[in-house]
């Protein structure tokens, strides 16, 4: 490995997204990251083109994939035949897989927002004025609808999950590098999800987000767990985003900041040291 190793960082700059500006996040990252790596930044559509020529691909925030779902797929199977470095890495269990670990973790009595796909399965879930109804590929809430519990049998089921629609208090985040704890921000107000405010995780919430890392057993990367306090107190896990969760790099202070961008350049030279050699 060359002493400065080469990244592709894949990004979508000029992706609208509602309350976040994608592009000014990555390009405050890779002005960092540039103390100890050379990079080029990509749209996504071209990293299957391009990735050859770099140590490593970074993906960040790339936008939803099922924007552009053939492109993103021909790039996971190039990568996987030619053994590509991808971070973070493509055998995550989570989002990265679509939203089908959710029924996972339902089935094995993780504290997850309860979660079924089949008309069959509807008497698992707790009685609600109303559902979620979510495609498995979905993101950024496209797809996402609300539906009375009359309307649950008529669904087209195949491609969708229901969910009861959770009273809840407030929404939290918690971001990890690997598997060390960085920050974690909340949204008091549920009607505004992305305005967001630092939160003092307790002990009891740091148990509650870490079991969800220790599950998806990613080695290297980037991961954000996304949560909601119930009505009665209780965190129940809304998402576990392994493919390219946004930050929120602009709300917190210089000291946090710094400490991630050293804790994500470190991570990056783990990640390329235990590769190995051709």
């Amino acid at each position: 490995m060359p002493a400065r190793p080469s990244l592709l960082y894949v990004t979508d700059l000029a992706y609208p997204a509602r309350g976040r500006r994608y592009g000014d996040e990555d390009v405050f990252l890779t002005s960092r990251l540039r103390a100890d790596f050379d990079i080029a930044l990509c749209q996504p559509l071209d990293a299957g083109a391009l990735m050859d020529r770099f140590d490593a691909v970074v993906v960040r925030n790339s936008g939803p994939v099922l924007h552009y779902r053939r492109a993103y797929d021909a790039f996971r199977d190039r990568a996987t035949a030619r053994r590509t470095l991808v971070y973070n890495p493509l055998h995550g269990r989570a989002d990265m897989a679509g939203k089908g670990y959710l029924l996972d973790l339902t089935a094995a009595g993780h504290p997850v927002i309860p979660t079924v796909d089949r008309p069959e399965h509807l008497d698992r879930l707790p009685e609600s004025d109303q559902y979620a109804v979510k495609p498995r590929t979905g993101a950024d809430s496209i797809g996402l609808t609300f539906v009375t519990g009359d309307r649950l049998a008529g669904l087209a089921y195949g491609d969708i999950l229901v969910q009861p629609r959770v009273d809840f208090r407030y929404e939290v985040s918690f971001y990890y590098v690997d598997d060390t704890f960085q920050y974690a921000l909340y949204a008091p107000d549920p009607a505004r999800r992305w305005e967001l405010e630092p939160y003092e995780p307790s002990a009891a919430d740091l148990a509650f987000a870490r079991r969800f890392i220790e599950w998806n057993t990613l080695d290297h990367g980037i991961q954000r767990v996304d949560a909601c306090r119930t009505r009665e107190g209780a965190l129940l896990l809304v998402e576990l985003e392994d493919l390219n969760p946004y930050l929120s790099l602009d709300l917190v202070d210089d000291r946090t900041r710094d400490t991630f961008v050293a804790g994500m350049t470190a991570s990056l030279h783990r990640f390329l040291e235990a590769a190995p050699r051709a």
